[in-house]
């Protein structure tokens, strides 16, 4: 769907988003300040920064949550998001998912991904209406890369946390999105768990750009490619982990020891 992109193409058809001269204000307090990011097509890129830096704000405007007061969301290099819903972006390719893992917990793993794919179709006649078998494919190849195939039958609620939160990034793939947003994919994991989620990642960035907020260092620096720091409202630096951790500021933001230290 991504596929290579050529060199000779414009560069603006390498972003899959822009976001431009972007504020968001709550009650006085400027949460995103005159802020631009950009987005290639097929990259894994993390924001992190300290708590209030505006990183699930962000998120929050790019999916419809919050509209912010001046600026642009631009997808695909002309869908301006601020002009759309969150239900309609959704559908546009944007998949957003929070910290906190939501599945049908009453439901079989198989049941949560089918009910994905078909949604559109309410609860009960998703369940009851029989799969194609194109669409059975689908199921498997998803159930495969979240790592859930032997646990097809069993019900979402007897899952661990970290494979509940696979089976809902599984759910969210299962609506073949173009972009994915993840809040802290990693948060409660063990250390077995949130190395499989590194994995899964880069796995899922071959066909889809992905964008991670995450305030697990260690994991940050064993996974990212490319790093966003965000500090009241702005970015503050980008680049490879190896960049922003030598990087002063970004330094003095984490108080000169949470990013050395992994904290």
């Amino acid at each position: 769907m991504h596929g290579p992109f050529a060199m000779q193409e414009p560069v603006t058809n390498k972003e899959i988003l822009s976001v431009k001269g972007v504020e968001v204000n709550f009650n006085g307090f400027k949460a995103l300040r005159n802020l631009d990011f950009s987005l290639p097509y097929g990259e894994l890129r993390f924001l992190i920064g300290p708590n209030g830096a505006g990183k699930t704000t962000l998120l929050d405007v790019i999916c419809g949550k919050v509209k912010p007061s001046q600026g642009q969301v631009v997808f695909k290099n002309s869908i301006d998001l601020t002009k759309h819903q969150e239900h309609q972006i959704a559908r546009l390719g944007i998949g957003r998912k929070f910290q906190a893992p939501s599945v049908f917990s009453t439901l079989t793993v198989f049941e949560n991904l089918a009910l994905s794919m078909k949604q559109q179709r309410g609860l009960l006649s998703a369940l009851w209406t029989k799969t194609t078998p194109e669409q059975r494919d689908r199921l498997h190849h998803r159930l495969e890369m979240i790592g859930l195939s032997s646990k097809v039958n069993d019900r979402a609620g007897s899952l661990s946390h970290g494979e509940k939160q696979w089976l809902e990034i599984g759910m969210l793939l299962m609506q073949e999105p173009d972009l994915l947003l993840l809040d802290e994919p990693a948060a409660g994991m063990t250390d077995s768990e949130t190395e499989k989620t590194g994995e899964l990642l880069h796995e899922i960035s071959a066909n889809q750009t992905i964008i991670v907020v995450e305030h697990d260092m260690a994991f940050v620096r064993q996974f990212a490619r490319t790093v966003t720091v965000l500090h009241e409202g702005t970015i503050l630096c980008e680049g490879s982990m190896e960049d922003i951790q030598k990087n002063d500021q970004v330094a003095e933001v984490y108080l000169g020891s949470r990013v050395e230290r992994g904290a």
